[in-house]
């Protein structure tokens, strides 16, 4: 999955959230928003350490 499918699922999932009907529902998606943050910052960590290889060498 690329940084602009989990950056709209992101989106998705909070939008959700927002209009969820129940808390359990809020939370649910609340918790694959926060999923989708992360491996986020996991694909933009993996796409800078090249570049840090680099500097180092």
């Amino acid at each position: 999955m690329d940084l602009n499918e989990l950056y709209f699922r992101q989106q998705i999932s909070l939008a959700r959230a927002a209009g969820a009907a129940s808390v359990e529902a809020r939370y649910a998606h609340r918790e694959l928003a926060n999923g989708y943050g992360r491996r986020i910052e996991e694909a933009q960590a993996a796409a800078r350490q090249p570049l840090r290889e680099g500097i180092e060498a």
